[in-house]
């Protein structure tokens, strides 16, 4: 059984451009929730990358992190995750090794193996490098070469980078990246934010496929939550329809700005669209002080997660503070 005391909470930002907002506001707004978590306790603050999106900010994801870490003094920073197949191993290692030289100890590089954007984008960040995700397996390992500590007759040699020691982190939905994060001895986190449905099996293949490294001796695990976090359950529902009305727009191929609020939303779709916003949101905790206690301690024993990763938007950037302080105190009650 999960102790729960010894589960930490983590965050997840997309840096979400609001209606009406712009990228500058919605950096400053991820800074504010940086600090705004780091006073809270939690563990490490991520940025996802994401390309083409109107409604996120988050593409250049190592320079955010770096203005994330600059303006922070504890709270690890890093990518939940790099896109790999977008990129270079030896200029991720160049970009992390620099953040880690100047943020020594703080940053952590999640890697996942998805392009994060449509066809023709991938296209355009790639030109002519043929890379598929079937060669995630051989980029990681190049990447845990270029981190680590120089070999002799080495040539190729990331600097900054080398012997860093920036952690891996693999990042998944599916059952490939737990196998691998598994036979590599690397933590793992599965992106149950949004695809939730592969969240128990590829837990239970990282832990019984694991195999003890130089980087950990045991499994480590994070599991993404939706959250919203308000007074009572009433708020905290009308709240998420921000975020339900950015998921609709995902299925539909509609991708935008984060919307305000709305009344009654989901009772607005139709049962198959319903469903499906459901469906993507399964592990979403929502609602007021004690059902936030209870849905974060369901889903920790559940899991047997390590770290609960929150991922939280509401349109107004203040009531998004509001519900990451419930969550935290309602986690300190909820733990021994």
């Amino acid at each position: 059984m999960t102790m729960l005391q010894d589960v930490e909470l983590s965050m997840l930002d997309l840096v979400a451009v609001r209606e009406g907002g712009t990228v500058a506001g919605a950096i400053e707004v991820a800074l504010r929730t940086a600090r705004h978590v780091a006073s809270l306790g939690f563990t490490r603050y991520w940025l996802a990358e994401h390309h083409n999106m109107p409604g996120i900010a988050s593409s250049a994801t190592a320079v955010l992190i770096g203005h994330i870490a600059a303006g922070t003094q504890r709270i690890r920073v890093g990518s939940g995750g790099i896109m790999l197949p977008n990129h270079a191993p030896l200029v991720v290692a160049e970009a992390f090794g620099t953040l880690a030289a100047l943020h020594p100890d703080r940053i952590d590089l999640g890697l996942g193996r998805a392009p994060g954007t449509d066809p023709a984008t991938m296209r355009a960040l790639r030109r002519d490098r043929v890379e598929t995700e079937d060669d995630f397996p051989r980029d990681v390992a190049e990447l845990q070469r270029l981190l680590g500590p120089v070999q002799p007759g080495q040539r190729l040699i990331a600097m900054p980078g080398a012997d860093s020691q920036v952690p891996i982190w693999l990042l998944g939905s599916s059952l490939f990246s737990a196998q691998l994060a598994a036979e590599r001895g690397l933590p793992y986190a599965f992106a149950s934010h949004f695809a939730p449905r592969m969240l128990m099996p590829a837990l239970a293949l990282y832990r019984s496929r694991f195999q003890p490294s130089a980087t950990l001796q045991r499994p480590h695990a994070i599991v993404g939550v939706p959250l919203v976090a308000a007074p009572t359950d009433a708020e905290a529902e009308f709240l998420a329809s921000s975020t339900q009305q950015r998921v609709l727009g995902i299925v539909r191929g509609e991708r935008g700005r984060l919307p305000p609020p709305v009344e009654g939303f989901m009772a607005s779709l139709g049962p198959t669209e319903r469903a499906a916003v459901r469906d993507f949101l399964a592990l979403a905790v929502v609602g007021g002080p004690e059902t936030v206690r209870q849905g974060l301690s369901d889903i920790a024993q559940a899991t047997g997660a390590d770290e609960l990763m929150l991922v939280c938007d509401t349109f107004d950037p203040d009531l998004r503070l509001r519900s990451l302080s419930i969550a935290a105190e309602q986690w300190r009650l909820g733990t021994p």
